[in-house]
């Protein structure tokens, strides 16, 4: 039996059913066109890798420790890092890198192409360093230093150190 609803204006009963022409309620299309969205919703993967030569560099971006190189790592903001890259017997290399957004991922396209693109976007940006071996010379300096003040210190003379 339909339920009856008094309208206020003329006291008089109202069927409440719905009409023959009216297949779907408001709601109903509602949750219809939400589910389509979700359907439809996109997804950035971004990353960066950092490549080395020779291989097997320790790598440290913005003073947290990831691995060894070559490394592949996901990030969320686009902006600076600071890269520094050591391996035994090459100069260590510190950097300020910059990862820029392309195009599509600038505000305010990157609403529409992270939360309602149909497929999957991939954003990777490669970065490649090669390592310079270490210097000889670099340990010579230290050593002939280190050889002066001992022979300062047998002598009588102590020097202050610089601050």
């Amino acid at each position: 039996m339909p339920k009856k609803i008094l309208d206020s204006s003329t006291f008089r009963s109202i069927d409440a059913r719905r009409t023959p022409g009216s297949r779907f309620s408001p709601c109903v299309a509602l949750i219809a066109i939400s589910g389509l969205l979700l359907l439809l919703s996109g997804c950035v993967q971004r990353r960066m890798i950092v490549r080395t030569q020779p291989e097997g560099a320790f790598l440290t971006i913005d003073d947290k420790p990831i691995g060894h190189t070559p490394v592949s790592v996901p990030f969320t903001h686009y902006g600076t890092r600071e890269l520094s890259i050591e391996k035994d017997g090459y100069e260590s290399i510190k950097v300020d890198q910059p990862v820029k957004a392309p195009w599509y991922l600038l505000p305010p396209i990157s609403f529409f192409t992270e939360n309602f693109s149909p497929k999957e976007i991939r954003d990777q940006h490669v970065f490649d360093f090669q390592l310079q071996p270490k210097t000889p010379g670099g340990d010579g300096f230290l050593l002939n230093r280190a050889n002066t003040m001992r022979s300062n210190v047998r002598g009588g003379t102590v020097t202050v150190p610089a601050r």
